[in-house]
């Protein structure tokens, strides 16, 4: 009891040191609330991420607390290891925030999407029969597209499927009425993602991310019956809620060399996407491109380490995906247009 008891007052000594340094940050406005724009929210973002850490300390520790004492000290310092971890990431993904913020001369991500708005949209369930689809996205109703590679995890190779089906369901998001794209993973045949992602069309052919519903899966050996169980929604987004907001995902028209985000749920999504080039080559296995293919880099300051290059074929859309790190490739395997 002692043990627990001294190891409690060395956390909290520990805690209300770095909780009143944070503070002292707060108030000085070196850390955030002073400002406007990119950077500024980036600051407040890695204030919110540092918080977020200690929380999960203290959460951690207290588990160690109600664990038989022999085990606190390997307990107690595991946790120290995965907190240092976790401000690692804080500060790489920082970083990585404040890169963006100059690539977009640190401007605040003001998307003209919303109820006041709505004017510049399409009616979704019409795009493809008398509204002209987006080449690199065709949203029409029916259209079905099916992803598959092959990846080494943990010394195994496994086969990840993705299953993208246009439905023929709205959402209204934000004053737009968005139609519903039903995203499903698959790895070794086991249901790992079952996503409904909400996009619109605007006038001039721009395909808008509105925000996506996303529930992640997970299989337990010994349960039974075995079925996966739900285990995040982590990157589920709405504009409109909570500060969230749309972009466009991707342009009728695109430029090379264009650099925007996604989409922008701080802390949570913030995918941005750089236009490399509209006449590329490549190849996957029910289609290629010569010449004429978008594309893409695809990456994220939340996970600084990832970098996708992306292939649409004008009226197919995308068809393939490689990991610029490690080199995998996920193929368009199937297609089907209505």
């Amino acid at each position: 009891m002692r043990q627990s008891i001294t190891k409690w007052a060395s956390t909290f000594e520990h805690g209300a040191i770095a909780a009143a340094l944070l503070a002292v940050m707060l108030l000085s406005g070196n850390a955030a609330g002073q400002g406007i724009g990119c950077s500024a929210a980036a600051n407040a973002s890695n204030l919110a991420c540092n918080f977020a850490a200690k929380d999960d300390l203290f959460t951690a520790r207290a588990i160690c607390m109600d664990s038989p004492d022999d085990e606190l000290t390997a307990c107690f310092a595991d946790t120290e290891l995965e907190f240092a971890e976790v401000l690692d990431e804080c500060g790489e993904i920082f970083e990585s925030q404040l890169e963006f913020c100059d690539i977009s001369d640190d401007a605040a991500h003001l998307p003209e999407f919303g109820a006041d708005f709505a004017g510049n949209f399409v009616d979704p369930l019409l795009i493809g029969n008398s509204i002209e689809v987006n080449p690199y996205f065709p949203l029409k109703q029916g259209n079905r597209w099916v992803y598959e590679g092959s990846f080494e995890e943990d010394g195994e190779m496994i086969t990840e499927t993705v299953t993208v089906t246009v439905l023929n369901e709205t959402k209204l998001v934000d004053g737009i009425t968005c139609l519903v794209v039903r995203d499903v993973v698959e790895v070794d045949g086991e249901l790992l993602e079952d996503t409904d992602d909400w996009f619109a069309q605007d006038l001039d052919g721009n395909v808008w991310y509105c925000g996506e519903e996303v529930k992640d899966y997970e299989w337990f050996d010994g349960d039974e019956p075995p079925l996966p169980e739900l285990v995040s929604d982590d990157g589920s987004f709405k504009a409109g809620r909570d500060g969230d907001k749309g972009g466009i995902l991707l342009p009728q028209i695109p430029v090379v060399g264009d650099v925007f985000r996604q989409e922008l749920s701080i802390g949570n999504a913030e995918d941005v996407v750089e236009i490399l080039a509209v006449d590329g080559d490549e190849t996957a296995t029910v289609a290629s491109c010569n010449g004429e293919c978008l594309v893409t880099r695809d990456f994220s300051p939340l996970d600084p380490e990832a970098n996708e290059n992306k292939y649409y074929a004008p009226g197919i859309g995308l068809i393939l995906e490689i990991d610029m790190n490690s080199g995998d490739r996920v193929e368009l395997i199937e297609y089907t247009a209505l």
